[in-house]
């Protein structure tokens, strides 16, 4: 299948793009999250075959289809990784540390940082209302206001994303 695959997508088929991006689109995916951040790995796959589909004339269907989509895919997020601006806070602007030697800051802006990752994985919904409750200290009954949902849905989602948190947050403590 793949070498008709890669042939017809060579020769500027459109059917063969759709077809290429149902076969090849979680490959891919699961490929760009070993290098961009997860919430910007739907973003660089689109990029991916926006490309495929603009360099379909330099892919020789004689040659593996899935190493030319992951060679395209490497280069895209190289791209998306030296475009992206990290955050940084002039020295002169931070503040010595009010008690001790600072280490009690390091290891609670280390464990900000872990739940800050682990929230960015959790489903929008479920990452929504936990956001709510915790950082915007709504009760369960204002979300569900808020987001015009029931009540129950906001409570399932919070225990849902609750329960996936500490999945993805215990192996930390250990």
């Amino acid at each position: 299948m793949t070498g008709t695959l890669g042939i017809r997508l060579a020769r500027g088929d459109e059917a063969a793009l759709a077809e290429c991006y149902r076969a090849h689109s979680a490959l891919v995916a699961a490929y760009l999250r070993k290098f961009v951040p997860v919430q910007d790995v739907e973003d660089v796959r689109q990029v991916v075959f926006s490309e495929v589909w603009r360099s379909r004339h330099r892919y020789d269907p004689g040659r593996s289809l899935e190493a030319w989509l992951l060679g395209i895919a490497r280069n895209r997020a190289i791209d998306h990784l030296r475009v992206r601006t990290l955050t940084t806070v002039p020295l002169d602007s931070v503040c010595e540390p009010a008690d001790g030697d600072g280490r009690d800051t390091a290891e609670e802006l280390g464990r900000r940082d872990q739940i800050q990752r682990a929230l960015a994985v959790l489903p929008g919904p479920q990452r929504e209302a936990i956001e709510l409750a915790y950082y915007a200290h709504l009760t369960q009954r204002e979300i569900a206001e808020r987001l015009d949902v029931p009540l129950g849905t906001v409570k399932a989602r919070t225990a849902r994303g609750l329960h996936r948190l500490s999945t993805l947050l215990s192996p930390l403590a250990a």
